[in-house]
């Protein structure tokens, strides 16, 4: 049962506990229990509405940026991650094998904010040894959505002779 609740409040998150217990067959109130203990249990961390920034008109800049760290003696890279993550422009940190130990996912208003960040905040924390920033130009899908409708060409058969 909590695979499937899963699941469908992944592609969904607007789906209430009674029209999850209607889609799986369940009661309401033992699927309003489960949502709460896995609240408690932090499988579920948030709720969230994927926005299409680029439809809105708003300046909005993405960038994934490598780093590169000298992991901190007793707490290996807990602790720079919890550090780089609390700052409010950073929307993901993830531990990568590689060439670079963490990918750092920010948002901002321009490229220049994105890089007054790196420099101001980020480059300077001790333990940060290199960084490599990468701006997004264009989501095409993002959490398993594509962003925008594929435009229909003219969908006539080709005929050659």
């Amino acid at each position: 049962m909590r695979e499937r609740i899963l699941e469908m409040l992944e592609r969904d998150s607007r789906l209430k506990p009674e029209d999850l217990a209607v889609r799986l067959g369940l009661d309401e109130q033992e699927v309003a229990d489960e949502l709460g203990r896995m609240v408690n249990e932090q499988v579920i961390c948030g709720y969230t509405t994927l926005v299409n920034w680029e439809k809105t008109g708003k300046d909005f800049v993405t960038a994934l940026i490598e780093v590169k760290v000298t992991p901190q003696r007793g707490m290996g890279f807990d602790r720079i991650a919890q550090r780089i993550y609390n700052f409010d422009e950073v929307k993901a940190v993830y531990l990568m094998s590689g060439g670079f130990d963490f990918t750092v996912i920010i948002e901002g208003g321009s490229i220049k904010e994105i890089a007054y960040f790196i420099s101001d905040k980020l480059a300077p924390m001790e333990s940060i040894l290199s960084t490599a920033t990468h701006f997004v130009l264009k989501k095409y899908k993002d959490r398993g959505i594509v962003m925008e409708k594929p435009h229909k060409d003219d969908e006539r058969m080709i005929v050659s002779p």
